[in-house]
């Protein structure tokens, strides 16, 4: 008798799980920004940027071009703050614009670094 207690306890908190999972699975689903909208999409797809960048990492700093990564950085900051401000918040556009924000901003280092503080250090050495 315990065990078959038990063994439909566990078979309830199963059931209830997957009734949660279904129920987050259909709010996704169904939410204003969610995969049947562009509001999903756009984002999404707006990923390979960062990934793009994140890549570039690699790349000697002399081939950094400042203006796409001027680019790059102020579009991230700018869509941040649009992405909390429109109706319903897009924390999807949101999160995709701190890491273009933030790879941009790391590239613009590397180059600045390389430009300047190279030439700065080649400076006291001839000295």
């Amino acid at each position: 008798m315990w065990e078959t207690e038990t063994r439909q306890r566990k078979e309830n908190l199963r059931g209830k799980q997957k009734l949660m999972a279904t129920s987050k699975l259909q709010a996704l689903w169904n939410h204003p920004a969610g995969p049947k909208t562009i509001h999903f999409w756009a984002p999404t797809f707006k990923w390979g940027i960062s990934i793009a960048n994140i890549a570039d990492f690699q790349k000697p700093p002399e081939n950094i071009s400042y203006l796409q990564q001027i680019a790059v950085t102020c579009t991230g900051m700018i869509w941040c703050r649009c992405s909390t401000v429109i109706t319903p918040k897009n924390w999807n556009l949101f999160s995709v614009n701190v890491a273009m924000a933030a790879t941009g901003i790391y590239q613009l280092a590397r180059k600045i670094k390389y430009d300047y503080v190279s030439e700065a250090e080649a400076a006291v050495e001839i000295e």
